[in-house]
């Protein structure tokens, strides 16, 4: 579905203006209103144009992000948050205008509870930030997207990444969060057992809503300890097909791997043209076990011998952390690499994810429609949990460029969707993906909108994201 079909939001120039005059006054130089902070805060991370909002407001507490929407709802401007800005589907565009609320400033560790494996952060906070905290604890914050983007952001998206394999998704390690509705209201949707029976799930219904229903403004997070040994290494297959084929084995027999990602031959060489890996040129898994020294040692042979069945290997394999980081380095600049395959084009980033028993199929069929269409399109993806990324290289100047990067993006997300998967195992709808909604989830959408018209009924929290109205 193009851009184009996606409703927009219509503007209220006289609610902006008088918004804008509350917040100035309120705030002061915290609202922003320059072209180039504003276009900042618009989606500038793929192809989707900007869209810039009105201004830019930098709160600092939850009674702040309070005025500034009570400000908004009582004169029906938007209002959108935002917090680094690394997300993928047009979020954080403003297609109606109206109030970025910027929660960069709401950077503070709260609390860390190490003895019950807990912390309480403000949005702001990114993963790192929060982990170079925790360094001399013992514990750290697993779920790693690659960005560093803050962890109010990773928890409206529903991120996952890398680890989400052992460790889970957004979804499985926010206990708890406090935000700001609607109306202007604070609530705070749990406490800090680690389960409860008491109610909706009221956590797990703002983690995924991209802003739309709430903007978040503290989270309780999960913690694990940092693992007493790490092993990991590099393993080529002769074939996309006899890569899945090991990880479907490797999961099946239970090996507890923390990290599991494929590469396809074109993402290989351009990860060691950009990173010089000495590793053959063909489809690859980065893996990588977490546990004792003895336990880590004994399952990276395990999975030796399982590549080895399927046609792969030698699995390389070390438990040197400056050797392991050159390998994860390599694998998250994985985007940047792509680009030097085609100087000067534009990265269209999308993802699915199937049932790990249709991963093969999946990827197969879209390497296929990439060769068949003449796109240059490498693959990655965390095939531990069946999810893959396409990067469609483009000239995104150039409308034909464009409309073929969306056909194809179409066919991809109407294959997985076709084998019981997903249009995003990890994106989010955003803009970009507002129209394969309803073809996954049918009736479903209706509910999510009748929560939405609850919960906001004047449609100022982030508009014309994954519901169109």
């Amino acid at each position: 579905m193009a851009l184009s079909d996606v409703a927009m939001v219509e503007r209220d120039e006289d609610g902006i203006a008088a918004v804008l005059g509350i917040l100035k006054q309120r705030f002061g130089e915290r609202l922003q209103t320059g072209a180039s902070v504003r276009e900042q805060h618009a989606h500038t991370t793929t192809y989707i144009p900007t869209q810039a909002p009105d201004g830019v407001v930098f709160p600092e507490t939850t009674e702040e992000v309070q005025e500034v929407v009570r400000a908004c709802a009582a004169h029906r401007v938007p209002v959108i948050a935002f917090g680094t800005g690394t997300s993928l589907e047009g979020h954080v565009n403003a297609p109606g205008g109206g109030i970025s609320l910027d929660t960069s400033r709401m950077n503070r560790i709260l609390a860390v509870h190490a003895e019950d494996l807990d912390c309480v952060v403000e949005p702001g906070v990114t993963r790192e930030a929060l982990n170079t905290h925790l360094r001399d604890t013992g514990l750290f914050f697993p779920i790693d997207p690659g960005a560093n983007a803050s962890l109010g952001g990773m928890a409206a998206t529903r991120a996952s990444g890398t680890n989400a394999v052992r460790y889970g998704t957004m979804r499985d390690n926010v206990l708890a969060l406090t935000a700001v509705m609607a109306d202007g209201r604070a609530v705070t949707t749990a406490r800090r057992a680690k389960k409860s029976a008491a109610g909706y799930d009221l956590t797990r219904l703002l983690v995924g809503s991209e802003g739309t229903l709430g903007i978040i403004t503290s989270l309780t997070l999960k913690l694990y300890g940092i693992p007493q040994a790490i092993s990991g290494g590099v393993c080529p297959f002769p074939s996309v097909e006899a890569a899945c084929n090991a990880v479907i084995a490797t999961i099946q027999m239970g090996i507890p791997v923390a990290r599991i990602e494929l590469v396809n031959q074109l993402q290989m060489r351009a990860i060691k043209q950009h990173s010089g890996l000495d590793y053959p040129e063909s489809p690859c898994l980065f893996v990588e076990f977490h546990g004792s020294e003895a336990s880590v040692a004994e399952q990276a042979e395990s999975f030796g011998e399982i590549a080895a069945e399927h046609g792969g290997g030698p699995f390389l394999w070390t438990s040197v952390a400056e050797e392991r980081a050159k390998l994860w380095k390599a694998r998250h600049e994985a985007y940047w690499a792509s680009l030097t395959l085609r100087p000067g084009a534009k990265g269209l980033s999308t993802d699915v994810c199937v049932p790990i028993s249709r991963l093969a199929e999946c990827i197969a069929e879209t390497e296929a429609d990439i060769a068949g269409m003449g796109l240059i399109a490498p693959i990655v993806g965390h095939v531990g949990d069946g999810n893959f990324h396409v990067l469609v290289l483009m000239d995104a100047s150039d409308p034909r460029e464009v409309a073929q990067a969306e056909e194809f993006v179409g066919r991809l997300n109407m294959r997985a969707i076709s084998m019981d998967g997903t249009c995003t195992g990890e994106h989010g709808i955003g803009q970009g993906k507002m129209g394969f909604l309803e073809h996954e989830l049918g009736e479903a959408v209706d509910v999510m909108r009748s929560i939405k018209t609850a919960l906001d009924p004047q449609n100022i929290l982030n508009p014309g994201k994954i519901l169109p109205r």
